[in-house]
């Protein structure tokens, strides 16, 4: 595994790679590394020929500067579970290297955009794609790799590259959870041993509201995880909402859509945590 700080030199081992055929995947990361993102880059691994991870915090997706100053930053942990991982290159590089000058670009994929995290975090989405369309400049990957537990970023993502015509197929990746059902998050360090304990409420609440959902409306859900979380010591709901999974917006009615998703985010203590579940699914193609 190579450890690389910058463009010209991750590109040069690329293109020794690219001469030979060699098949290239990315998995993007903000470091702070747990199974969620071992996943992805096992993934990777097996499906490419070589395996860019970057980690990078990206200071462009913080609204909130102090939650940028928190956010845990591993790099030697990091490196051996991506060593362990078979990862091929990690692209670690600096603010500097990324944002030589300021990114003014402005992207825009309304409606997915505005709605829950962009409409919360407002200016969010537009640094993660500032991020990650330079990653896909500079890698120029055949696949890229996110996990599922983003699942709004993912469907922007896809809109991007969509929209942006990148030569690159997204590969979305289920929510990797610890044996409890807490959804794995770099955030998770940040917890205590109490918040915790309380954490584990919301995917509990999740699951059971998909049992509830099956002979109960989508108001009737929608008040079932509002009330139980609100009843839920130490967390406090931000927002919960049952979305069609394409659009991303609001449905009313089970039969609306065959793809539903109930996306919500808590803090527990300071700690923001964010979830999805999917109600209904379609068919595998």
């Amino acid at each position: 595994m190579e450890i690389v700080h910058t463009i010209k030199d991750l590109q040069a081992g690329l293109s020794a790679l690219r001469a030979q055929g060699k098949k290239v995947g990315l998995v993007p990361t903000m470091g702070a590394l747990h199974a969620g993102h071992a996943s992805l880059v096992k993934r990777c691994v097996a499906e490419n020929d070589a395996a860019v991870v970057s980690v990078f915090v990206n200071p462009t997706q913080f609204n909130d500067k102090n939650d940028l100053v928190k956010y845990p930053r591993t790099p030697e942990a990091d490196c051996r579970l991506l060593e362990a991982c078979g990862a091929t290159f990690v692209f670690a590089p600096s603010v500097e290297e990324m944002y030589p000058e300021p990114d003014t670009r402005r992207f825009s994929y309304a409606p997915l955009d505005t709605v829950m995290e962009g409409a919360f975090r407002p200016g969010h989405f537009n640094g993660v794609c500032q991020i990650v369309s330079k990653l896909f400049d500079a890698v120029k990957p055949d696949c890229a790799y996110f996990g599922e537990k983003d699942f709004q970023q993912l469907a922007i993502i896809r809109e991007m590259v969509r929209q942006m015509k990148y030569p690159l197929e997204i590969v979305g990746c289920p929510i990797v959870r610890e044996e409890d059902g807490l959804a794995l998050s770099s955030r998770n360090a940040r917890l205590s041993a109490e918040e915790r304990k309380n954490a584990l409420k919301i995917s509990q609440t999740l699951f059971e509201s998909r049992t509830f959902a099956a002979s109960h409306t989508v108001a009737e859900t929608q008040k079932f995880v509002e009330d139980t979380i609100a009843a839920a010591p130490g967390l406090r709901l931000e927002y919960f909402e049952l979305v069609d999974g394409n659009t991303l917006q609001k449905i009313a009615d089970w039969e609306e859509t065959s793809y539903a998703v109930g996306c919500i985010t808590v803090f527990c203590g300071e700690v923001r945590l964010i979830d999805n579940i999917k109600y209904k699914e379609p068919a595998a193609l």
